[in-house]
């Protein structure tokens, strides 16, 4: 019998149960840094130096983190689902827990790619990437992030996986960031929708959403048993 299809949004709430900072403290600054600063082009171009030592950070920060029992329990899900899932997350957390299929709307903290061409595209062995750190057609390497005022690539296969839903999952997210925030939208009529977090946001339709009000660590294993008892 074809598997039912579970697509799963998920957000920095999820890596913060494994210790992943969400950086963006509640003045707006990501570790006292304007965020214009370290994420967006201009600030790349203003000092590259600057935003290459913030996410040079980021990825010491990152490199040891372990997969939490909610990650754990997505991957436990495609025993019974065909499970997607979509993250705005740029740690590599899902993919260490055994995820088969990670949408990054955002990026890879673990990758670099060319300020020349962009479909050039390199891992990052270790934590750091420098000035001097060239692609093959000699242009200083940036991180394989989507920065604040760039596209998101991935957004319109993003759009297409909801839509194909059979249950769409939202995981530590607060639905604030657009365009990934905007997927709810996508979803079939027929699909049902679930909000697991510990803070739900005001805008959602409780009739329409069912919500668990705890981290991943605990909603994802609680959400699990209601799909074994309809798989």
């Amino acid at each position: 019998m074809k598997k039912k299809k579970i697509v799963v949004l998920t957000g920095a709430g999820i890596s913060a149960e494994s210790g992943i900072a969400t950086f963006r403290g509640s003045d707006g600054l990501w570790e006292g840094h304007d965020i214009m600063d370290v994420a967006s082009p201009i600030g790349w171009e203003k000092n590259p130096e600057l935003v290459l030592e913030f996410y040079n950070k980021r990825r010491e920060q990152g490199i040891d983190a372990v997969p939490n029992k909610g990650h754990l329990t997505l991957v436990e899900l495609e025993k019974y689902f065909d499970v997607k899932i979509i993250t705005q997350n740029v740690d590599h957390l899902h993919e260490k827990a055994g995820s088969s299929y990670v949408l990054h709307l955002h990026g890879k903290l673990f990758e670099s790619r060319s300020t020349a061409d962009e479909s050039l595209i390199y891992p990052i062995e270790g934590t750091s990437l420098d000035m001097g750190d060239l692609c093959e057609k000699g242009s200083q390497l940036r991180p394989n992030i989507v920065w604040f005022g760039e596209d998101v690539p991935m957004m319109e296969k993003a759009m297409q996986l909801t839509s194909e839903a059979d249950y769409f999952v939202i995981v530590g997210t607060s639905l604030q960031v657009y365009p990934a925030a905007s997927l709810l939208h996508y979803t079939s009529k027929n699909c049902k929708l679930f909000l697991v977090d510990p803070n739900i946001p005001e805008n959602i339709n409780k009739s329409e959403v069912h919500c668990i009000k705890e981290n991943g660590t605990i909603g994802l294993p609680a959400l699990m048993d209601y799909f074994m008892k309809i798989s």
